[in-house]
Protein backbone atom coordinates (compact mmCIF):
# COMPACT_ATOMS: atom_id res chain seq x y z
CA UNK A 1 0.00 0.00 0.00
CA UNK A 2 3.19 2.31 0.53
CA UNK A 3 3.05 2.43 -3.37
CA UNK A 4 -0.29 3.97 -3.62
CA UNK A 5 0.76 5.84 -1.04
CA UNK A 6 4.05 7.40 -2.80
CA UNK A 7 1.89 7.45 -6.42
CA UNK A 8 -0.58 9.90 -4.69
CA UNK A 9 2.01 11.96 -3.26
CA UNK A 10 3.52 12.82 -6.65
CA UNK A 11 -0.28 13.05 -8.58
CA UNK A 12 -0.72 15.63 -5.74
CA UNK A 13 2.91 17.26 -6.52
CA UNK A 14 2.59 17.60 -10.03
CA UNK A 15 -0.91 18.94 -9.64
CA UNK A 16 0.17 21.69 -6.64
CA UNK A 17 3.29 22.33 -9.09
CA UNK A 18 0.66 22.25 -12.26
CA UNK A 19 -1.56 25.13 -10.39
CA UNK A 20 0.73 27.43 -9.31
CA UNK A 21 2.00 27.87 -12.60
CA UNK A 22 -0.91 27.40 -14.82
CA UNK A 23 -1.58 29.48 -17.70
CA UNK A 24 -3.33 27.45 -19.88
CA UNK A 25 -6.15 25.27 -17.96
CA UNK A 26 -6.79 23.08 -21.20
CA UNK A 27 -3.25 22.57 -21.26
CA UNK A 28 -3.06 22.01 -17.67
CA UNK A 29 -5.55 19.42 -17.47
CA UNK A 30 -4.08 17.81 -20.77
CA UNK A 31 -0.93 17.32 -19.12
CA UNK A 32 -2.19 16.37 -15.60
CA UNK A 33 -4.00 13.69 -17.56
CA UNK A 34 -0.91 12.45 -19.04
CA UNK A 35 0.91 12.48 -15.77
CA UNK A 36 -1.80 10.27 -13.97
CA UNK A 37 -1.60 7.55 -17.20
CA UNK A 38 1.95 8.02 -16.76
CA UNK A 39 2.13 7.12 -13.28
CA UNK A 40 -0.77 4.74 -13.05
CA UNK A 41 1.64 2.56 -15.98
CA UNK A 42 4.39 2.54 -13.57
CA UNK A 43 2.29 1.51 -10.62
CA UNK A 44 0.34 -1.41 -13.09
CA UNK A 45 3.77 -2.71 -13.86
CA UNK A 46 4.58 -2.35 -9.67
CA UNK A 47 1.23 -4.41 -8.82
CA UNK A 48 2.36 -6.90 -12.31
CA UNK A 49 5.43 -7.92 -10.30
CA UNK A 50 3.82 -8.11 -6.74
CA UNK A 51 1.34 -10.89 -8.87
CA UNK A 52 4.77 -12.40 -10.73
CA UNK A 53 5.87 -12.59 -6.80
CA UNK A 54 2.85 -14.01 -4.93
CA UNK A 55 2.51 -16.33 -7.74
CA UNK A 56 6.12 -17.87 -7.60
CA UNK A 57 5.81 -18.02 -3.55
CA UNK A 58 2.34 -20.28 -4.24
CA UNK A 59 4.76 -22.14 -6.99
CA UNK A 60 7.20 -22.91 -4.34
CA UNK A 61 4.72 -23.38 -1.64
CA UNK A 62 3.22 -26.06 -4.14
CA UNK A 63 6.53 -27.75 -4.98
CA UNK A 64 7.73 -27.69 -1.06
CA UNK A 65 4.62 -30.01 -0.60
CA UNK A 66 5.25 -32.15 -3.16
CA UNK A 67 8.56 -32.72 -2.33
CA UNK A 68 7.23 -33.39 1.64
CA UNK A 69 5.23 -35.98 -0.17
CA UNK A 70 7.80 -37.40 -2.05
CA UNK A 71 10.19 -38.08 1.48
CA UNK A 72 6.58 -39.54 3.13
CA UNK A 73 6.35 -41.57 0.14
CA UNK A 74 10.10 -43.10 0.59
CA UNK A 75 9.61 -43.25 4.47
CA UNK A 76 7.04 -45.76 3.99
CA UNK A 77 8.86 -47.85 0.82
CA UNK A 78 12.22 -47.57 3.29
CA UNK A 79 9.10 -49.27 5.89
CA UNK A 80 8.30 -52.41 3.78
CA UNK A 81 11.56 -52.84 2.55
CA UNK A 82 12.64 -53.62 6.28
CA UNK A 83 14.81 -50.34 6.10
CA UNK A 84 13.81 -48.43 9.43
CA UNK A 85 16.68 -46.53 9.00
CA UNK A 86 16.57 -45.22 6.13
CA UNK A 87 12.80 -44.76 7.02
CA UNK A 88 13.48 -42.40 9.68
CA UNK A 89 15.98 -40.48 7.36
CA UNK A 90 13.09 -39.95 5.42
CA UNK A 91 10.71 -38.62 7.94
CA UNK A 92 13.52 -36.00 9.00
CA UNK A 93 13.32 -34.48 5.18
CA UNK A 94 9.55 -34.93 4.98
CA UNK A 95 9.40 -33.02 7.88
CA UNK A 96 11.69 -30.07 6.71
CA UNK A 97 10.09 -30.41 3.46
CA UNK A 98 6.61 -29.96 5.37
CA UNK A 99 7.55 -27.31 7.48
CA UNK A 100 9.03 -25.53 4.75
CA UNK A 101 5.94 -25.88 2.55
CA UNK A 102 3.53 -24.82 5.51
CA UNK A 103 5.97 -21.37 5.70
CA UNK A 104 5.61 -20.55 2.06
CA UNK A 105 1.98 -21.49 2.03
CA UNK A 106 1.15 -19.24 4.68
CA UNK A 107 3.58 -16.22 3.31
CA UNK A 108 2.17 -16.99 -0.18
CA UNK A 109 -1.63 -16.75 1.48
CA UNK A 110 -0.34 -13.12 2.92
CA UNK A 111 0.98 -11.75 -0.28
CA UNK A 112 -1.98 -12.85 -1.93
CA UNK A 113 -4.08 -11.08 0.37
CA UNK A 114 -1.90 -7.85 -0.46
CA UNK A 115 -1.77 -8.80 -4.11
CA UNK A 116 -5.83 -8.39 -4.17
CA UNK A 117 -5.47 -5.28 -1.99
CA UNK A 118 -3.33 -3.86 -4.28
CA UNK A 119 -5.35 -4.68 -7.77
CA UNK A 120 -8.30 -3.38 -5.79
CA UNK A 121 -6.56 0.10 -5.37
CA UNK A 122 -5.18 -0.09 -8.99
CA UNK A 123 -8.46 -0.87 -10.31
CA UNK A 124 -9.77 2.21 -7.79
CA UNK A 125 -7.18 4.29 -9.22
CA UNK A 126 -7.78 3.68 -13.08
CA UNK A 127 -11.74 4.19 -12.34
CA UNK A 128 -10.55 7.89 -10.69
CA UNK A 129 -8.35 8.85 -14.13
CA UNK A 130 -11.39 7.76 -16.46
CA UNK A 131 -13.44 9.89 -14.83
CA UNK A 132 -11.34 12.73 -14.96
CA UNK A 133 -10.85 12.36 -18.59
CA UNK A 134 -14.39 12.36 -18.77
CA UNK A 135 -14.47 15.42 -16.52
CA UNK A 136 -12.10 16.91 -18.14
CA UNK A 137 -13.86 18.69 -21.32
CA UNK A 138 -16.52 19.54 -18.80
CA UNK A 139 -13.58 21.51 -17.04
CA UNK A 140 -12.31 23.07 -19.92
CA UNK A 141 -15.56 24.55 -20.84
CA UNK A 142 -15.94 26.19 -17.80
CA UNK A 143 -12.55 27.59 -17.58
CA UNK A 144 -12.87 28.72 -21.20
CA UNK A 145 -16.17 30.69 -19.92
CA UNK A 146 -14.48 31.91 -17.05
CA UNK A 147 -11.72 33.54 -18.84
CA UNK A 148 -14.34 34.81 -21.36
CA UNK A 149 -16.44 36.42 -18.16
CA UNK A 150 -12.98 37.48 -17.16
CA UNK A 151 -12.29 39.51 -20.20
CA UNK A 152 -15.49 41.31 -20.30
CA UNK A 153 -15.05 42.45 -16.43
CA UNK A 154 -11.59 43.73 -18.01
CA UNK A 155 -13.00 45.64 -20.68
CA UNK A 156 -16.14 46.93 -18.42
CA UNK A 157 -13.77 47.59 -15.14
CA UNK A 158 -11.08 49.44 -18.07
CA UNK A 159 -14.22 51.68 -19.56
CA UNK A 160 -15.45 52.56 -15.89
CA UNK A 161 -14.45 55.65 -15.95
CA UNK A 162 -16.27 56.35 -19.05
CA UNK A 163 -13.28 57.89 -21.28
CA UNK A 164 -14.62 56.17 -24.80
CA UNK A 165 -18.31 57.20 -23.91
CA UNK A 166 -17.44 60.89 -23.27
CA UNK A 167 -15.40 61.08 -25.99
CA UNK A 168 -17.76 59.25 -28.13
CA UNK A 169 -20.07 62.11 -27.23
CA UNK A 170 -17.70 64.83 -27.93
CA UNK A 171 -17.26 63.85 -31.28
CA UNK A 172 -21.08 63.85 -31.42
CA UNK A 173 -20.85 67.32 -30.45
CA UNK A 174 -18.41 68.28 -32.97
CA UNK A 175 -20.38 66.94 -35.81
CA UNK A 176 -23.42 68.50 -35.06
CA UNK A 177 -21.73 71.95 -34.41
CA UNK A 178 -19.76 71.47 -37.93
CA UNK A 179 -23.37 70.63 -39.52
CA UNK A 180 -25.08 74.33 -37.44
CA UNK A 181 -22.04 76.05 -38.45
CA UNK A 182 -22.52 74.77 -42.52
CA UNK A 183 -26.12 75.78 -42.08
CA UNK A 184 -25.06 79.34 -40.55
CA UNK A 185 -22.55 79.60 -43.69
CA UNK A 186 -25.23 78.69 -46.33
CA UNK A 187 -27.96 81.61 -45.02
CA UNK A 188 -25.01 83.83 -44.66
CA UNK A 189 -24.16 83.41 -48.17
CA UNK A 190 -27.46 83.50 -49.91
CA UNK A 191 -27.74 86.98 -47.52
CA UNK A 192 -24.62 88.75 -48.77
CA UNK A 193 -25.10 87.68 -52.50
CA UNK A 194 -28.01 88.90 -54.94
CA UNK A 195 -30.32 91.92 -54.90
CA UNK A 196 -32.18 92.45 -52.02
CA UNK A 197 -34.10 94.92 -53.26
CA UNK A 198 -35.44 92.52 -55.77
CA UNK A 199 -35.56 89.41 -53.28
CA UNK A 200 -38.35 91.91 -51.66
CA UNK A 201 -40.13 92.38 -54.62
CA UNK A 202 -40.58 88.39 -55.06
CA UNK A 203 -41.61 88.22 -51.66
CA UNK A 204 -44.74 91.03 -52.35
CA UNK A 205 -45.20 88.79 -56.01
CA UNK A 206 -45.26 86.04 -53.99
CA UNK A 207 -48.23 87.39 -51.52
CA UNK A 208 -49.78 88.88 -54.53
CA UNK A 209 -49.59 85.70 -56.41
CA UNK A 210 -51.41 83.93 -53.24
CA UNK A 211 -54.02 86.55 -53.48
CA UNK A 212 -54.50 86.25 -56.94
CA UNK A 213 -54.91 82.35 -56.16
CA UNK A 214 -57.35 83.03 -53.37
CA UNK A 215 -59.76 84.78 -55.93
CA UNK A 216 -58.94 82.15 -58.33
CA UNK A 217 -60.56 79.91 -55.80
CA UNK A 218 -63.43 81.71 -54.94
CA UNK A 219 -64.37 82.20 -58.47
CA UNK A 220 -64.37 78.89 -58.92
CA UNK A 221 -66.68 78.44 -56.18
CA UNK A 222 -68.85 80.68 -57.10
CA UNK A 223 -68.07 82.85 -53.89
CA UNK A 224 -67.65 86.20 -56.30
CA UNK A 225 -71.32 86.47 -58.33
CA UNK A 226 -69.81 86.03 -61.43
CA UNK A 227 -69.37 83.40 -64.45
CA UNK A 228 -66.96 81.15 -64.30
CA UNK A 229 -64.07 83.59 -64.60
CA UNK A 230 -60.89 83.93 -63.36
CA UNK A 231 -60.17 86.63 -61.13
CA UNK A 232 -58.45 88.99 -63.95
CA UNK A 233 -60.96 88.53 -66.02
CA UNK A 234 -63.35 89.30 -63.28
CA UNK A 235 -61.30 92.44 -63.08
CA UNK A 236 -61.33 93.62 -66.59
CA UNK A 237 -65.16 92.79 -66.82
CA UNK A 238 -66.13 94.66 -63.97
CA UNK A 239 -64.14 97.48 -65.59
CA UNK A 240 -65.79 97.01 -69.04
CA UNK A 241 -69.39 96.81 -67.40
CA UNK A 242 -68.60 100.00 -65.65
CA UNK A 243 -67.65 101.34 -68.65
CA UNK A 244 -70.95 99.94 -70.26
CA UNK A 245 -73.40 100.73 -67.58
CA UNK A 246 -71.94 104.43 -67.96
CA UNK A 247 -72.37 104.09 -72.10
CA UNK A 248 -75.45 103.12 -71.94
CA UNK A 249 -77.30 106.44 -70.99
CA UNK A 250 -75.57 108.40 -73.44
CA UNK A 251 -76.79 106.14 -76.37
CA UNK A 252 -80.37 106.30 -74.24
CA UNK A 253 -79.89 109.98 -74.24
CA UNK A 254 -78.95 109.83 -78.07
CA UNK A 255 -82.36 108.26 -78.30
CA UNK A 256 -83.93 110.53 -76.63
Amino acid sequence: MGMFDRFATMVRSNLNDLISRAENPEKMLNQLIVDMRSQLDKARQQVAQSIADEKKLEADSLAQKKQAEDWERRAMLAVQEGRDDLAKQALMRYNEALQGAQQLHETWVKSKTETDALKASLRQLNDKIEEAKRKKNILIARARRAEAQQRIQDTLSGMGDKSAFESFERMQEKIEASERKAIASAELQQEMSGDSLARQFEQLEYHGSSDQQLLELKAKMGLLGGAKETPKQIGQGGATESGEAGGAPVEGSGKS
